[in-house]
Parts: structure tokens; C-alpha cells; sequence
């Protein structure tokens, strides 16, 4: 009668094994899922006798198990996947922002940028054909006035971009946070289905790793499987998902920028206000240190979150930022943003234009090189090297007798009127003096120093992009500049210094790079930079993604499933369970003849 169980083991195992292939074929296109390997074994045998002298047992058995379903992994290919898939969106992320800012120039859709430098180059030729020509003066303010424009239209779509970027960092660390408390719930489900030894929850096992691999594109993490069978992980070497715990990732959001920093709240101090609102101090707790740089032999390039945050940088950049101390300052990463660099160097550009036009335009008006000083406001001493006599005769002066400046900021002045401490000097290098010969203190005008030191505090004060204009009376009576000297004559020399302005090969793209341009050249020097780079990133990002491609072919090799394979292992189980079902019936045949035949 006991070998009806062996065939009836062999039903069972056989249908299970069925149900299990059906399985495998039901999720070939699910993404995630691992094809599930059935194992089988024998029961326990039943032991008759024991043979004492030749230690031999006579033993029945009885039959076969189901003993469990095999999870098909390779551990190696899933962490080189993970980490080779986090480098891959790393340098994706870095390629579409180089795409961005080449269509942010316009470059890609015809509305170059370099169309307005050399439209104002053009007109500071035609001014040096005829300096006194009411025609040439309008075409220099208006083709000066349409760079600005321009320059501020790319201006504000950089930092429109860096603004999209600064809402995929919180959309990034939302998910990354909703990933985590979902490994967390499946951590809690998975241990209590298989606390009893019996089950095997492997389709929970499939998605908890596909959160892993979604998680792994996003942040560079490590992972492990401990005894309880519970997954922790960490995200740049601090605790994220740990036994019945998820440290999630916080957002501190600037109150100058309004940008996004991901941080770890649990090494973070704050402190709370009246409404019990915490007030975090980040400054130990940052999710990413950015004073490394940025290798794959030092596993620094990895994850989507890192190289959005590294090309949106952390302020908006501007001209300040190019200082040798403040660019390759660890504390200020505008050289490794790829927006900030662009921001720092584009508006390098339109800040020297306006500095030199405007000098040139000054010496024109009678400046006067020579150390003198006048009290502030605030009563403090303020030595200067260069000021305009308030007497002077008035050519290349606006009606209240300051020097005309054709690129102005934006509500603030350029120059001012002071009292300097005799003794003064006049053009000549005489010293200013009474009808006694004393020297005397003499009304001038002086510029309005910028703030470089902290542009942030005084951003009224230096002449940036956003912080431009053209000075609204010349814009409105461009004949204002003249270019004809007191004696009649055309002044060919203020025109000439403005053509040899542009033809001067005194400016660098950054304290990184020794070639030296003219103003035109210097755009096109920045656009080639860009293109180099996006190319090097997309080269980079074309590689990894063949690499991450070849790693996953692997993988699928080991994890995926395949139809032949499964409609084979279907014949042979159905064929399986045919052989238990005709054992069953020889079994049953010669049950029934014996008892037939003993008259039962």
C-alpha cells in the first residue's frame, strides 16, 4: 500500500514543478523578475531491518519532494551592474546638461550668441570710419543695448535650467527616500513569510532587488543581506535602510538661492523655534563632499542625484567667481558645475566688454591717474587712483558733469561726487592750490568701487549681466558721445582705442586656461569648450552604456528567463507527472489482483 505515496509524491512534485515553469513563462516580460529553478529530492527512506552482520539496512523509499525553489542570482554581476548602471546615469546626466547649454546659446537653432558680439564689433568699426556721425554713435548704443539683451536672455535661461535641475534634485531624493521605505516594508514581509522555513518569497525578493537597481542609478550605495534576511543598505558610506530603521535623506533649502542640499538629518544639529520648526546646521551632515574629485578609479562618479546637484552648483555664478583664490577653492565648486562654469565665463565676457568701453570712454573725459582720498558716509578714509575734476570741460560728460558710462548698473550709480583732501593734482600733474598757493580740497567725480569680495551682500554693485544696462540718457540721445574734442576735431583716438578694445588678445576663459582672446574670440573659445566637453561626456556615456549593456547581458543570462528552456522543462514535467499517473494505475492493477485473488 506504501508505494501508492511514492506515486502520489511524484503527482504532487510534478504539478508543483508545472506550476512553477508556468510561472517563469507568465513574467518573461516583467521587468525584474528572476526565472525560479525547481530542485527536487528524495524523502526519507523507511527502514525495514537492519543486517547487524553486513551492516546492511533494508530500507524502502518514498519517493520525491518538492524541496524548494531556487532564486537564480549571481551576487558579483548584480553589484558590478549597480555600481557600472550609477556611473552610466552619472555621465547621462552630465551629457544632457552639456546638450542643454549648447541649446541655451543657441548654437543649435540659429540664434547665435555670437551674432550680437559681432554685430558690436561691426559697429565699432563703422564708428571708427566717422566718430562724429550722428548714424554711427546711434548703431554703437543700439547694437550695444541688443548685447545686453541677448546676453541676459541666455543669462536667464541658464539659470532657468539651473532652476529645473534644483527640482530634479528634490524629485530625486523623494524617490530615493520612497525606494527606501520600500525595501523597509518588503524587508518586514519577506521575513515573516519565510520565518517558518517553509516558503521561499521570491517574487518580493525580485522587487526588492529591481528597488536596489533603480536605487543603485540614483546613489552610489552598498548593500548586504543579513541572517534574518533582511536587506540593509547605505548610500555614500552612511546608514540608510538598517534593521527596523530608515535614516531617510533630507533637503535643506537655501534661503539666498532657494537650492536644494541633501543631507543626513541624524548627523545634523538644529536647533527649534517657538513653533517647534528645527533650524538645521548641515555643515557636518552633507550627503556629498565635493572637495574629491571626480574619478571613476575613485568610485566619485557614480549616481544620477550627485551629478545633477554637481552641474547645478550652488549659486548663481557670475564674473566674482573667475578669481584664481575663489575658482579652485574646495568651498566654491564653479570649476567642476558645468552651469556655473558657463554662468562664471559667459558673464566674465560681457563684464570685461562693459569695463573696457566704459574705461575707454572715461579716459576720454579726463581721467586723471593719481592718488587722492575723500571721507565716506561712514566717516572712513577711501584712498582711489584714478578721478574726473568736477570743473572739466565737459566733453564725454553727462549734464551734471560725471563721466558718461554707455553699459550702467541697474539702480546704482557708477560714479560719484567727492571732496578730495588737497593736495589734488589737475590734468597736467600740477598741484590744485588757492590764490595763496595752498593746496585745496576739489569737488570730483570717482568710481563706485564693486564688491567683489562678497558681490552677494552689494549685488547692486558689480557690473553683471543681470546688473546691466545701457545708461538711459545715451539711449535716449546717443549723440551725447560726440567723439569731437573741444577744439572741433573728430576724437579718432577714443574711436580707435574702441576697435583695438576688440582686437586685443587680453582675456582667458578661466585661471585654468593660458590661451589668451580677443572679446570675439573668447565667445567662440567658450563654445568650443562646451562642445569638447560634451563630447568627452557623451563619449564617456556611450562607453558606460555599452559597458552597463554588456554587464546586463551577462546578468540576463544568469536571471532571465527563457521560453525554450521552460517549454522544455514543461515536457518534461508533464511527462513527469504522466509517469506517476501510469505508476498509480500499475500500483492500483496489482492491488486489486491480489486482493481478487485472496478472495477479499
Amino acid at each position: 500500500m506504501g508505494s501508492l505515496y511514492v506515486g502520489s509524491s511524484g503527482l504532487q512534485t510534478s504539478q508543483n514543478a508545472l506550476n512553477t515553469t508556468a510561472h517563469n513563462l507568465t513574467n518573461t516580460e516583467t521587468t525584474g523578475y528572476v526565472r525560479q529553478q525547481v530542485q527536487q529530492s528524495s524523502r526519507s527512506y523507511q527502514t525495514l531491518s537492519v543486517n547487524v552482520s553486513s551492516i546492511c539496512n533494508q530500507q524502502v523509499g518514498l519517493g520525491v519532494t518538492y524541496s524548494r525553489v531556487k532564486h537564480i542570482r549571481d551576487y558579483f554581476l548584480d553589484k558590478i551592474y549597480r555600481r557600472e548602471s550609477g556611473r552610466s546615469m552619472f555621465y547621462e546626466v552630465s551629457t544632457e546638461v552639456m546638450e542643454e547649454v549648447e541649446g541655451q546659446l543657441g548654437e543649435m537653432h540659429g540664434e547665435a550668441f555670437q551674432t550680437s558680439i559681432e554685430d558690436f564689433w561691426t559697429a565699432v568699426q563703422e564708428l571708427t570710419k566717422d566718430p562724429t556721425s550722428s548714424v554711427t554713435q546711434g548703431l554703437l548704443v543700439q547694437r550695444g543695448a541688443q548685447l545686453i539683451q541677448r546676453a541676459q536672455a541666455v543669462y536667464t535661461g541658464l539659470s532657468a535650467y539651473q532652476d529645473n535641475l534644483n527640482l530634479q534634485v528634490r524629485d530625486y531624493v523623494d524617490k530615493i527616500n520612497s525606494y527606501g521605505k520600500k525595501i523597509l516594508a518588503l524587508n518586514d514581509s519577506i521575513r515573516a513569510i519565510e520565518a517558518g522555513r517553509v516558503e521561499q518569497a521570491n517574487d518580493m525578493r525580485d522587487t526588492r532587488d529591481q528597488l536596489l537597481d533603480e536605487l543603485a542609478e540614483l546613489v552610489n550605495i552598498e548593500y548586504g543581506e543579513d541572517v534574518n534576511g533582511d536587506v540593509w543598505v547605505q548610500i555614500e558610506g552612511v546608514d540608510f535602510v538598517k534593521g527596523p530603521r530608515i535614516f531617510e535623506m533630507g533637503l535643506y533649502t537655501d534661503d539666498k538661492t532657494g537650492f536644494y542640499t541633501p543631507f543626513w538629518p541624524q548627523n545634523a544639529s538644529y536647533t527649534e523655534d517657538a513653533f517647534g520648526n528645527k533650524n538645521y546646521d548641515i555643515k557636518n551632515a552633507h550627503v556629498f563632499h565635493f572637495d574629491r574629485e571626480i574619478s571613476s578609479d575613485l568610485n566619485t562618479d557614480i549616481g544620477g542625484l550627485k551629478a545633477t546637484i554637481l552641474a547645478r552648483g550652488d549659486h548663481r555664478a557670475n564674473y566674482t567667481d573667475m578669481a584664481p583664490d575663489k575658482y579652485n577653492s574646495t568651498d566654491n565648486y564653479v570649476s567642476q558645475s558645468v552651469i556655473m562654469n558657463v554662468q562664471a565665463e559667459f558673464d566674465q565676457l560681457i563684464h570685461n566688454i562693459a569695463m573696457k568701453v566704459n574705461e575707454i570712454l572715461g579716459t576720454a573725459a579726463g581721467a586723471i591717474t593719481g592718488n587722492a582720498s575723500y571721507q565716506d558716509a561712514n566717516g572712513q578714509t577711501v584712498t582711489v587712483d584714478k578721478y574726473w575734476l568736477a570743473d572739466s570741460d565737459g566733453y564725454m560728460r553727462n549734464d551734471d558733469g560725471s563721466p558718461i558710462q554707455m553699459f550702467a548698473k541697474n539702480g546704482a550709480d557708477g560714479y560719484q561726487k567727492v571732496t578730495l583732501k588737497g593736495p589734488v593734482k589737475d590734468a597736467e600733474g600740477n598741484t590744485i592750490v588757492d590764490e595763496n598757493g595752498n593746496p585745496v580740497d576739489v569737488e570730483a567725480w570717482v568710481y563706485v568701487p564693486e564688491n567683489t569680495n562678497d558681490p552677494t551682500a552689494e549685488p547692486g554693485s558689480i557690473y553683471t549681466i543681470m546688473n546691466l544696462q545701457i545708461e538711459p540718457e545715451l539711449m535716449q540721445k546717443p549723440s551725447m558721445l560726440g567723439f569731437r574734442l573741444p577744439d572741433g576735431s573728430e576724437d579718432k583716438a577714443t574711436a580707435n582705442a574702441l576697435k583695438d578694445a576688440f582686437t586685443a588678445e587680453d582675456y582667458t576663459l578661466n585661471p585654468n586656461v593660458e590661451k589668451r582672446s580677443t572679446f570675439v574670440s573668447y565667445y567662440t573659445d567658450l563654445v568650443s569648450q562646451i562642445a569638447n566637453t560634451g563630447y568627452v561626456s557623451r563619449s564617456i556615456y556611450l562607453n558606460q552604456q555599452g559597458a552597463v549593456e554588456s554587464i546586463s547581458g551577462a546578468r540576463e543570462q544568469v536571471i532571465g528567463v527563457s521560453s525554450d528552456e521552460e517549454l522544455s522543462n514543461m515536457i518534461k514535467f508533464q511527462n513527469a507527472y504522466n509517469a506517476s499517473s501510469r505508476y498509480i494505475n500499475v500500483i492500483d492493477g496489482m492491488l486489486e489482483h491480489l486482493l481478487s485473488t485472496l478472495g477479499v
